[in-house]
């Protein structure tokens, strides 16, 4: 039986305890199921560690049910847009220290959401582009520099 990415996230948060209500949109082909509860930081855990758990496990649940699933974002208490808001204004400062000075800058080792929210908001740019390490590791810094 194929559930839907709320009933899979229901589940497993059902048997670890917890009382919650999700809420699910879809954003640029995305799901992102919203997750509200009373204890929102014992779900997102201390670096955010249970909670890309939950988000891998609700990931991997689908594709192995269908390997079409769409990916699908889990937040809870609107933590990650806020956090994703705070992480793209540092990366702001940066670029605009790169566009001021010309000289590339490295970002901190990033993880692969991080990663696309950077290369996702320069894009774009007419002035700058982004470019990930070519290594294998989880961890990856990305380098900001002018175009051409």
């Amino acid at each position: 039986m194929n559930q839907s990415p709320k009933e899979i996230l229901d589940t497993l948060l059902g048997h670890l305890d917890f009382v919650v209500e999700i809420e699910e949109t879809e954003q640029d082909g995305h799901i992102i199921l919203q997750v509200r509860t009373n204890d929102p930081a014992s779900l997102i855990g201390r670096r955010e560690g249970r909670l890309e758990s939950l988000q891998f496990l609700v990931n991997r649940i689908l594709l192995a049910n269908n390997p079409e699933a769409p990916r699908v974002i889990v937040d809870v208490e609107h933590h990650r847009d806020m956090r994703d808001d705070a992480f793209l204004y540092r990366i702001r400062q940066l670029a605009e220290a790169v566009r001021v000075h010309g000289r590339p800058i490295d970002t901190e080792p990033l993880n692969s959401y991080d990663r696309r929210l950077v290369h996702t908001a320069y894009r774009d740019d007419p002035d700058l582009v982004t470019e990930s390490q070519q290594i294998e590791a989880k961890l990856k810094r990305i380098t900001i520099k002018r175009r051409g």
